[in-house]
């Protein structure tokens, strides 16, 4: 696996290349110059689920232009339905997404390289990039990404929930000889009712 970080440390993007597709969801656009062509802002995928969560995909053919995206492919991830989520809900995940090259049969990966984990929230319910790829890198021809005018991207989702497990391991060193031995004698001859031992100290204290 090649990895390459982003020359704009702002962006903090990490890009890689893997054979395996993506485990949860891929977006097939064919025509896509359609959507150039007619200046479509934003494009979505359907709702789809991933750990145990509805998502989607929103794209946009020539960036995200409020977000500082003007000449790259802007994508980000949604979460949907969250009606149906408790109040005061919130996801922790971390997702990475995928864009197909079609000349090497291989998908370019892109995961922000520092925050790993993204909170998703009632304010904040969408995460992504806005200078994902160049969109003349991924018009070229030879670059692979846009063939026969088709496309690919994917996206892969995992939910980061502390599950409230643990273990404490707690070192000590050989504890002292803190014991005292109490001899009685003449134990069946004892008249009273209650007998004491000697004063000894243990840890500084007297007992």
């Amino acid at each position: 696996m090649e990895m390459q970080a982003s020359k704009n440390p702002a962006i903090e993007v990490l890009r890689s290349i893997r054979d395996l597709h993506p485990a949860h969801y891929l977006f097939k656009i064919e025509h896509f110059s359609i959507l150039l062509e007619e200046d479509i802002e934003k494009c979505e995928s359907d709702d789809f689920e991933a750990e145990g969560y509805m998502w989607r995909l929103s794209l946009y053919p020539k960036g995200n232009k409020g977000r500082n995206g003007d000449g790259h492919i802007s994508l980000y991830l949604t979460i949907t339905d969250t009606c149906h989520l408790p109040p005061g809900w919130e996801v922790n995940a971390q997702f990475r997404f995928f864009i197909y090259n079609h000349i090497e049969d291989k998908y370019l990966t892109i995961e922000d390289a520092k925050a790993g984990t993204r909170r998703f929230h009632q304010m904040r319910t969408e995460w992504g990039f806005a200078q994902l790829l160049s969109l003349d890198t991924f018009k070229h021809p030879l670059e692979g990404y846009l063939f026969d005018d088709s496309c690919m991207f994917g996206v892969e989702v995992f939910d980061i929930t502390y599950a409230g497990l643990g273990q404490i391991l707690s070192m000590i060193r050989e504890p002292k000889n803190n014991s005292f031995t109490w001899t009685v004698k003449n134990f069946s001859s004892l008249m009273n009712d209650r007998v004491y031992s000697e004063v000894f100290e243990v840890e500084g204290q007297k007992w």
